[in-house]
């Protein structure tokens, strides 16, 4: 059987600069079936879910529905449920978690707060605190958006609570389904394709060491396309692995061109050049739909800029 993402690993379609963009993360726990558009078609009630995307709009924070991996009882209502809230800016990392019997809860979100990395409206409206554990392995596993996110996600995500990983979870939708199993790790927000458990394994163990694993690495989600592929680059070209030490500070110019300043925390910065090309030959950009050119990010010159006198650390 021909999918979307079979013909995408056998051209070998490259995965930077392809990750959602997101500075923050909510995550809510939801059982059940999900529909295509989750937040809206799941047994979470469709007039809370509008007001919620409506909620989030243009603030920075992006919502997904996550359930437990398995098959599990299809109950229309429970008890209470797991709420993430996780920031994923170089420089203000942090994932909480709460727990709430009241979906109806989450409209008290001040989500502009909440976008801008300051995570006081999620412990004042959820009772929200530092997560206790350890990182998240969210996998995407809706496949009534993609069959490939299903097919090739809930396995993945099966074989990760089977071996041990408490915080693995299926998650309504990432993007690029193509790219299937796709991973989110949080707290750091990096995404991952063609995911396999022995390699998320090793992204688990390098969030716990404060490191970024860059083998199958779709990009941050902190910054938009560009500057995702502008910081592997430069990940690449110095081979600097500490999860905190980059940020995106600047990007200039507009599709199909953009110039990107990478900074290191030790005030070292990079200028680096990406252009939007098109993925040759056509393929399906998820399957069922026609086929098409990808957009797709190269990165053309990465060139380390010089140091000025009396130049400031890169911004935190």
């Amino acid at each position: 059987m021909s999918t979307c993402a079979k013909v995408s690993r056998d051209l070998e379609e490259p995965l930077a600069g392809t990750a959602a963009t997101a500075r923050t993360w909510l995550l809510v726990e939801q059982p059940g079936p999900w529909g295509a558009d989750a937040l809206t078609s799941s047994h979470l009630d469709p007039a809370l879910g509008r007001a919620l995307e409506k909620a989030a709009e243009g603030t920075g924070v992006r919502i997904a529905l996550i359930r437990r991996p398995g098959r599990h009882a299809d109950r229309r209502t429970i008890a209470e449920r797991q709420v993430y809230a996780a920031h994923t800016a170089p420089g203000n990392v942090w994932l909480r978690n709460a727990v709430t019997s009241d979906p109806e809860q989450l409209l008290g979100l001040d989500f502009a707060a909440l976008g801008g990395g300051r995570p006081g409206t999620f412990d004042k409206a959820l009772g929200g605190r530092p997560h206790p554990g350890g990182p998240l392995a969210l996998v995407c596993t809706n496949g009534k958006r993609d069959r490939c996110c299903a097919l090739l996600g809930r396995p993945l995500a099966a074989e990760l609570a089977a071996s041990g990983v408490d915080g693995a979870w299926e998650v309504t939708h990432l993007g690029g389904h193509r790219f299937s199993p796709t991973l989110l790790v949080l707290p750091f927000g990096y995404a991952y394709g063609r995911a396999e458990a022995h390699a998320v394994k090793e992204v688990l163990q390098g969030v716990r060491e404060g490191r970024v694993v860059t083998e199958g690495c779709r990009g941050g989600s902190a910054w938009e396309r560009p500057g995702q592929a502008a910081e592997l680059a430069v990940r690449a070209a110095v081979s600097e692995d500490a999860a905190d030490a980059l940020d995106v500070i600047r990007t200039e110019g507009g599709e199909p061109r953009w110039e990107v300043t990478v900074a290191h925390a030790d005030g070292r910065r990079w200028l680096v050049t990406v252009a939007q090309g098109a993925s040759s030959p056509p393929r399906p950009a998820s399957c069922g739909s026609v086929l098409g050119s990808p957009a797709r990010m190269d990165v053309l010159a990465v060139r380390e800029l010089p140091r000025t006198t009396g130049m400031d650390p890169a911004p935190r």
